[in-house]
């Protein structure tokens, strides 16, 4: 004979009470991400090798000293592809597998467990973290070693490193979150999301010193994170004496952390806005 007690205690509440809380199924998730993509050795090989191989090539092309500095153009491009490389690990590498999750329906299988909503994203933002740091220190031990990059020597240059690639790294996950939206099926995710990526850099410091870009295409980039997630970066990385080549003459710190911290927020409410456990076709 089941008793009130025994019913109560199998009901979908008390199962619900029962569960792991948000956080501590975020990390499971977290650790599941993470096994997915280190599993997928091509996905590993092009996200980890692509700014590597971007950074080897300008830095050895370009070599010479930077009028009116004492740096290289070999340290100019190595601070900013570290920028290029948490953005390609965080707006680039969500945007894309969102999109293909939602398409082969997984996310809508996800939403129709007890798991909580905030539980999926959280494991996003453990393998988002876990691959830019890994990605920055990849970044960062072949600029240092193949060209003349400095790390910085003091306290307070890597506290700046910290929250730049903090904000830059919330911001660029929360818009490619809210980018995985806008692809239309799985298969044409990649052309959707790489495509303003790759304008991006052009227009954001990281392939073309800001000092060679016309005005209108500097305020365009500076529209988005990657342009100040640059500046802050060549701000920590290079001497006082390489801020003259920035388009304001300076490394504007309290700029920086205004716009990136205004696309936390902003991204926030795009995200809140614009995603969908399930693709147009399914309704």
């Amino acid at each position: 004979m089941t008793t009130p007690a025994a019913t109560a205690a199998t009901s979908p509440q008390a199962a619900a009470r029962a569960l792991p809380g948000a956080w501590t199924l975020g990390l499971g998730r977290g650790v599941l991400e993470l096994r997915q993509f280190f599993r997928q050795r091509d996905q590993v090989i092009f996200t980890f090798a692509f700014p590597v191989v971007f950074l080897a090539l300008f830095a050895s092309i370009f070599r010479d000293q930077v009028e009116g500095t004492d740096i290289t153009a070999s340290q100019l491009y190595a601070a900013g592809m570290v920028a290029a490389g948490v953005m390609s690990v965080s707006f680039q590498s969500l945007g894309i597998s969102i999109a293909i999750e939602r398409d082969e329906k997984v996310l809508r299988r996800l939403r129709g467990t007890p798991m909580p909503p905030a539980a999926y994203f959280l494991g996003k933002v453990w393998l988002v973290l876990v691959t830019g740091l890994a990605e920055t220190a990849l970044l960062l031990g072949v600029g240092t070693a193949l060209f003349g990059l400095d790390l910085p020597g003091t306290a307070a240059k890597w506290l700046t490193f910290g929250w730049v690639f903090a904000l830059g790294l919330t911001g660029c996950a929360l818009l490619g979150i809210a980018i995985s939206s806008l692809p239309r099926s799985g298969k044409s995710a990649s052309s959707v999301v790489v495509l303003p990526f790759l304008v991006l850099q052009f227009v954001s410091g990281v392939y073309i010193p800001v000092g060679s870009l016309p005005d209108w295409l500097l305020n365009i980039g500076a529209l988005f994170p990657l342009k100040w997630m640059c500046q802050g970066f060549r701000g920590v990385f290079l001497p006082e004496s390489a801020a003259v080549l920035e388009q304001a003459g300076s490394w504007e710190y309290g700029r920086i952390a205004l716009v990136l911290g205004a696309w936390c927020i902003g991204g926030l409410v795009l995200c809140l806005l614009t995603f969908k456990w399930k693709n147009r076709r399914d309704g």
